[in-house]
């Protein structure tokens, strides 16, 4: 991920918290602090990883996680592991996330004017959040 070139974003991502909902935790970001270097906290922070693809495509694509919905991708690879979902499709509102429940990992991600047209294949479900 060091090889990265970020865009910064403004405003700063609020803190994505990960656990029981209401007992949210805040983290002070340092002044000046990178996307990449919020992105990294963000990640660390929770229990689902994004590989190095998923991270480009998030950047690239310039995908917003906020914490909304990251908690509700959370909530959709939940549904999909209650479900026997090993890989499944997990749309976020308009966002579209490949997620192998597995390895708690998601692969990539699509963003909604790539949507259109699309096919996903060596999918074994879909979870709508």
């Amino acid at each position: 991920m060091d090889e990265l070139t970020v865009k910064r974003l403004t405003p700063p991502v609020p803190p994505v918290t990960t656990g029981t909902p209401g007992a949210a935790r805040s983290l002070p970001q340092p002044a000046g602090a990178s996307f990449q270097d919020i992105l990294r906290q963000r990640i660390a922070e929770s229990n689902l990883s994004f590989s190095k693809h998923a991270v480009n495509r998030v950047m690239e694509r310039n995908i917003q996680l906020n914490q909304t919905s990251m908690e509700r991708l959370h909530q959709g690879v939940r549904l999909a592991e209650e479900k026997g979902l090993q890989e499944p499709l997990i749309l976020v509102g308009n966002t579209a996330f490949i997620v192998s429940v597995k390895n708690n990992t998601v692969i990539t991600t699509v963003e909604p004017e790539e949507l259109k047209g699309s096919v996903f294949t060596n999918i074994d479900g879909t979870v709508i959040i």
